[in-house]
């Protein structure tokens, strides 16, 4: 064994990232941290090209005092090198097409999180920034052209060839709003509305979209009330998807559900396997697939409060507990029964690339597993060793009583183990024989806290490089250490041996005898790159044990599968024709990828029967997106299934519930749905009915059709007697909207008033300025409006009438009305000497123009005396009324437009009045004007600005 040191100076922190560009090409990205300022204050970039034995500062080359965050290698083409900036300091990428040696820089207009490549165009990348825009590059980054915006993070991917239409396609999820998602594909380069793609109707769940291979993340599980917030793909092989699924009773478990070829139909394989939380906020499911040996699982599950490991050799068909080792490292016996004392793994892959996870298997070296873990009743953190097993998991043994970094060298001829420890260190331990023994070496003359190991991509190395430091003051040390010389002759064919795979002896596993050649563990030789494992296989006959639960079914404790309590075996046959025939399910599916043949596949294998004759059951009506309401003038579609019956011979009447009807020849006809669009607000009663000639079912829907609510007046009177009772009224536009809830707030009250009417009568218990406020719930809008009421023992009150000119500028507006009625009020003041604080006018909605003043009483006047009171008023009433009848009430509305203000016939309220009925017949009419004004207050909808612009034009002044 060799080993090369190499000092990386002026760095004392993080070193990040590495690239392998070829056999010989290794690029190195340091950076330095600063803890004081909490940010990357310095990064190097440094480059091999003898296979780490000497390292060249590049950092010149891509500026000086340029900041790097990240480095990337086309997966498709090692040449070619991306650089990221850190975008704290500028927004920069660098391109390098030679392998690292130099490098083109473009600035870019967005912060990239993260980066997408293409599977094989080399120069196709997806980059996602941080204000939830997905952008895409053909150039490999040197022009970029926005996708779509408002992406959900790590949820977009790349179209597969031989899937999808087009190779460009895009698969992504877009966020909608809070708690609703939509799931779009895209075009590379024109990703427009129309051009843009909705597999699924209607809304996903936020977070839910999963691309991987040819499957997608909406599945049917075997269970009808399983709640799926959160699912994440494990594995595609041979088109069988597993999924992790947590239902609404988990928080920190998962359970883990397995699908047949078409990746639609799923069954229950392990409940509550241990999750937590990973890097980044991502979940880690405690679920390890053996490298090597397809269809073989570990997994931790929580078991009564207590996490045990559990193994299967069948895709999740069947699992076991792990046997323990029957000896410690010193040889002693370990009592370890089944199932009360077993071996338990940590099963995390590590998130850090340069140093080995909790567990390692490897393609090239079947069968062998390498894990931290314990032994006992349950999995701990405490007492934590090393286990090794050469037969894939039936036998174990124990290596190192602490954690260990254990690296497949030769592909796993050699394993190199480096111990996890805070202290400094200068040995390795290798072993030639599968764990069985280890011999020591010293790799470094000082010793070395080490932080990382390197290791070219593959297992076929005998090279790699050990990084860490002296002090942690120091610079870098690299180590680069050639096991080479340890060897001294190639492999011959007498160094190798079979090795035949089982489970516990028994030989078929997924319906085949496998037979696999290994290295003898006496063997000292390399086995090279050109070393392939080399597997013979025989069919076996077939058992129950290679048949798991079809979806639907349940297996009991005695092993056998039965329908579950929610599944209707017959509905299998919904989409049946008479005559014709239809697969059915005995309660059993071969498992994926499971080559048995003979035995008992007749038994268990779907048969083939006729279609029965029925009439139909079980007629569902839904909407396309789920919901019972819709928007009117839109298309809503509606979704009829049938669970049993002849579907393709039973007819479908659809009936809206708004007179109009659509029958169908069968199911199959309507299997995209039937649209319809209502033209009018209301609850519809929406009517199924499938019929055939044994009989006929129906379904109802109640559908409530709305429309966007767009205003709302309250309609109130500007003044009220104290202690009579006032009506009120919430009108609104459009007029009809849909169920309309009404809250009304008095003054000060805590507690409102919820009405589903839009009028409320209502009394003043005290004088003053009384506020009502109320609020209308339509949908998912609320408006509001408020108006101030002035409450008085008595009053006075008039209506006003104009002069015609008035209506040809009159824009019916709240903000106009209010304006012109602050104009009357100082015309009738300066005409008549009346206190301001005693007149109140107000402009009342709607055409011809009107308004009506008020007349309150003067308490400090006339307090105590309320005769005297109101025959004070009845003077001032008098006055006024004069003043109108004289014209001597007028103001300029603009220039050349006089307006003068008259006495109307007509009294909204009486100038006398202190009867029970008081404003009965006034509030009618001044309900009729407001609903007409409401109107046209929308057609106009002008702004305040044009109400000054009109009363107060360049020059001139109110009256």
């Amino acid at each position: 064994m060799h080993s090369t040191e190499i000092c990386l100076p002026h760095l004392t922190q993080a070193l990040n990232q590495r690239g392998w560009v070829n056999c010989l090409v290794i690029l190195m990205l340091t950076k330095l941290f600063d803890f004081n300022l909490n940010s990357v204050t310095e990064s190097s970039l440094w480059r091999s090209t003898d296979y780490g034995t000497t390292y060249q500062k590049l950092n010149e080359k891509v500026g000086a005092k340029t900041i790097l965050s990240y480095l990337y290698v086309s997966p498709n083409n090692k040449r070619k090198i991306m650089l990221l900036t850190d975008p704290e300091v500028e927004s920069s990428l660098l391109i390098s097409s030679d392998e690292g040696a130099t490098y083109q820089k473009y600035r870019l207009s967005f912060y990239i999180l993260s980066l997408l490549f293409h599977p094989e165009q080399e120069d196709w990348i997806l980059a996602y920034s941080h204000d939830q825009k997905l952008y895409s590059s053909v150039e490999f980054g040197r022009r970029w052209q926005l996708v779509h915006e408002r992406v959900a993070p790590n949820r977009f991917y790349w179209s597969k060839t031989g899937l999808d239409k087009e190779p460009g396609l895009i698969h992504l999820e877009t966020i909608i709003s809070e708690g609703k998602a939509l799931y779009v594909t895209c075009k590379l380069q024109n990703c427009t509305e129309a051009n843009k793609g909705k597999p699924f109707p209607g809304y996903i769940d936020p977070n839910s979209l999963v691309v991987q291979d040819d499957k997608l993340g909406r599945r049917r599980f075997s269970k009808s009330h399983c709640n799926t917030p959160d699912l994440h793909v494990i594995s595609t092989d041979e088109n069988r998807v597993v999924a992790a699924v947590q239902e609404w009773n988990q928080n920190d478990t998962y359970n883990l559900y397995v699908s047949e070829t078409g990746g639609v139909f799923y069954t229950l394989a392990l409940e509550n396997v241990v999750s937590s939380m990973g890097h980044e906020g991502n979940v880690m499911i405690d679920l390890y697939e053996v490298a090597g040996i397809k269809g073989m699982f570990l997994a931790n599950k929580m078991t009564d409060s207590v996490v045990k490991t559990y193994i299967t050799y069948n895709r999740g068909r069947d699992w076991r507990l792990l046997q323990a080792p029957t000896a410690d490292l010193r040889g002693n016996s370990i009592r370890c029964e089944l199932p009360y004392c077993s071996l338990h793994l940590h099963l995390h892959v590590s998130a850090n690339p340069y140093t080995s996870g909790n567990i390692e298997s490897k393609d090239s070296a079947p069968g062998i597993i390498v894990a931290s873990g314990s032994i006992g009743a349950e999995l701990t953190t405490s007492n934590v060793s090393m286990f090794i097993t050469s037969d894939a998991g039936n036998t174990w043994r124990q290596i190192f009583d602490e954690e260990y970094s254990v690296l497949y060298l030769d592909q796993g001829g050699a394993l190199v183990a480096i111990r996890h420890t805070p202290l400094p260190i200068r040995h390795l331990w290798m072993s030639f024989d599968e764990g069985r023994e280890w011999n020591k070496y010293s790799f470094t003359m000082s010793p070395l806290f080490v932080d990382g190991l390197l290791g070219e991509p593959g297992e076929e190395t005998l090279i790699m490089t050990i990084f860490g430091h002296v002090s942690h003051r120091s610079e870098w040390q690299l180590v680069k250490i050639d096991f080479r010389s340890i060897f001294n002759r190639r492999c011959t064919e007498g160094d190798y041996q079979t090795w035949h795979l089982h489970n516990r002896g028994e030989p078929c596993i997924m319906g085949v005898k496998r037979i696999y050649r290994k290295l003898k563990p006496i063997a000292r030789c390399v086995m090279g790159k050109t070393y392939s494992v080399t597997m013979t296989s025989a069919p076996c006959d077939c058992t129950e044990a290679d048949f798991e639960c079809d979806y639907g079914y349940d297996r009991r404790s005695d092993g056998k599968c039965t329908p579950a309590f929610w599944f209707l075996p017959s509905s299998m046959s919904r989409s049946c024709t008479t005559g014709t025939t239809f697969i059915n399910s005995t309660g059993y599916r071969k498992v994926v990828s499971n080559n048995c043949t003979a035995g008992v596949i007749a038994e268990y294998t779907a048969r083939r029967q006729h279609c029965p004759t029925q009439a139909p059951k079980g007629l569902h009506l839904v909407t396309s997106e789920g919901k019972l309401t819709a928007t009117l003038g839109t298309n809503v579609t509606f979704l009829v299934f049938l669970e049993e019956g002849d579907g393709a011979r039973t007819s479908i009447m659809v009936d809206f519930g708004d007179g109009h009807a659509l029958t169908y020849s069968n199911v199959s006809s309507i299997e995209n749905g039937v649209k319809h669009v209502y033209k009018a607000v209301g609850i519809y009663r929406v009517t199924a009915t499938g019929e055939n000639r044994l009989g006929s079912e129906s379904v109802v829907l109640y559908l409530h059709v709305t429309c966007q609510l767009e205003y709302i007046h309250l309609s109130a009177p500007f003044v009220a007697v104290k202690s009579k009772e006032v009506n009120l009224t919430a009108v609104l536009w459009p007029s009809q909207v849909g169920t309309v809830t009404y809250i009304w707030w008095f003054g000060n009250n805590t507690e409102p008033i919820i009405t589903l009417e839009g009028s409320v009568a209502c009394t003043f218990s005290r004088e003053g300025v009384n506020t009502v406020t109320v609020q209308v719930s339509a949908g998912n809008a609320i408006l509001q409006d408020r108006k101030a009421i002035a409450v008085h023992e008595y009053f006075r009150s008039h209506l006003l009438a104009f002069s015609s000119n008035l209506d040809d500028h009159n824009p019916d507006v709240a903000e106009w009305r209010l304006d012109v009625s602050r104009v009357i009020k100082n015309s009738m003041v300066k005409a008549t000497g009346v206190t301001p604080e005693r007149l109140l006018v107000s402009v009342l909605p709607g055409l011809p123009t009107a308004a009506e003043f008020f007349l309150l009483p003067d308490k400090e006047l006339t307090e105590g005396k309320p005769d005297k009171n109101t025959a004070h008023l009845d003077q001032l009433t008098e006055i006024i009324l004069s003043a109108l009848n004289q014209n001597l009430v007028q103001f300029t509305l603009r220039p050349g437009v006089q307006v003068t203000v008259y006495a109307a016939h007509l009294s909204a309220a009486p100038l006398v009045d202190m009867s029970e009925n008081h404003s009965g017949s006034a509030m009618l009419m001044l309900l009729s004007v407001v609903v007409l004004g409401l109107a046209i207050f929308v057609v106009y909808k002008f702004k305040r600005y044009i109400a000054h612009e009109i009363l107060n034009p360049p020059g001139q002044h109110p009256s």
